[in-house]
């Protein structure tokens, strides 16, 4: 018996809906890593491009658990004493909340050319609305899957 491994022919990508309101970041993050790699289907070859197309609506209504939102994040300008910082809290409430999914996100995939294409099949949305309705994306219920990924206050 040959092990399987998929060509380009054999993929199949779909279009997948995530409401992020009220999940926790992490493990939103991981579903999505898992969704754009595609590892939930049983053709899964480590060396294709075999993910789907995720559309991640409410991102800034993730959920963050402990101090998480008081963790600094640091950048460089390129110029002498350009270090610069930033908390998550701070990046979810200003322009640009849906930064702190796809930073989640790119982080849970290997690094690599193909990971790196792999991320331009992630949209990601601050609020509700999206131009993706043309594709019909199926809906995937991250609350239902597991009780801990939504955050109990």
């Amino acid at each position: 018996m040959k092990t399987f491994s998929a060509t380009p022919a054999d993929i199949d990508k779909s279009w997948i809906l995530i409401d992020a309101e009220g999940v926790v970041l992490g493990r939103l993050a991981s579903i999505i890593a898992m969704r754009l790699r595609g590892k939930h289907k049983p053709s899964f070859t480590p060396s294709q491009d075999m993910g789907d197309n995720v559309i991640v609506i409410n991102a800034d209504k993730v959920q963050l658990t402990g101090k998480k939102r008081d963790k600094p994040n640091y950048w460089h300008t390129g110029y002498p004493g350009g270090i610069k910082s930033r908390t998550t809290g701070q990046i979810l409430e200003g322009a640009h909340p849906e930064r702190v999914v796809m930073q989640a996100v790119k982080r849970m995939l290997p690094g690599g050319p193909l990971s790196r294409r792999q991320m331009t099949h992630l949209r990601v949305y601050a609020g509700a609305e999206h131009p993706h309705e043309a594709q019909n994306p199926t809906v995937l219920d991250v609350k239902a899957l597991n009780p801990k990924n939504t955050r109990s206050a």
